[in-house]
């Protein structure tokens, strides 16, 4: 889930860029310090949006940069368990296909696919289930539900959320397209 969050930190502008015009000088340091930083209470930011406030500047000894405390809004996206998400699959694996949900990616196992067997066709970089003959690729669009949550601060890339698509309205859309198509053609039946 994406939240805009009013957030406090420090930033160091170098003495070589003091005769610039200072607040979109803070505003480039913020940025470059925290986007794409995870943290496991607040997420990963995003982005940082407009700034707020700026304190005076501290100068420490030996150190000609000045050290601003600083108020702003930034773009934070936290996974939460049970959330539904839409994502697209970006990898496919033996044990199932990663889903770039935003800025991370999740993980959706093969047993968490369908109720049908899964295998991996390598040659073609797809999940191939057995009874149903779909299956799922790389470039696909996938709605799933979010069931597992761990953030690694330190390696963000080694953080897991775990996904389902074993539930009602969930899965491949174009598959949930479908279903959704013979449904109304069955009702339009039934009506004549």
């Amino acid at each position: 889930m994406y939240k805009l969050m009013k957030l406090v930190d420090t930033v160091r502008i170098p003495p070589t860029k003091l005769g610039d015009e200072i607040m979109p000088t803070i505003k480039n340091a913020l940025r470059e310090k925290l986007e794409g930083r995870v943290d496991k209470r607040l997420g990963s930011l995003v982005a940082v949006c407009d700034i707020d406030e700026v304190g005076e500047g501290h100068i420490l000894v030996g150190d000609g940069a000045v050290y601003y405390d600083v108020t702003f809004e930034a773009i934070m996206f936290f996974p939460d368990i049970q959330e539904i998400i839409e994502g697209e699959v970006v990898e496919t694996v033996g044990f199932g296909a990663f889903v770039g949900i935003g800025p991370m990616d999740g993980l959706l196992h093969v047993s968490q696919i369908t109720d049908d067997f899964i295998s991996h066709d390598k040659k073609n970089s797809r999940l191939v289930s057995k009874g149903g003959g779909r299956s799922i690729t790389e470039g696909d669009h996938v709605r799933a539900r979010i069931v597992a949550v761990s953030i690694n601060e330190r390696e963000p890339k080694e953080s897991k959320i775990g996904l389902t698509m074993r539930q009602t309205a969930l899965g491949k859309l174009q598959w949930i397209e479908e279903a959704r198509r013979k449904k109304h053609s069955q009702a339009g039946e039934e009506t004549a």
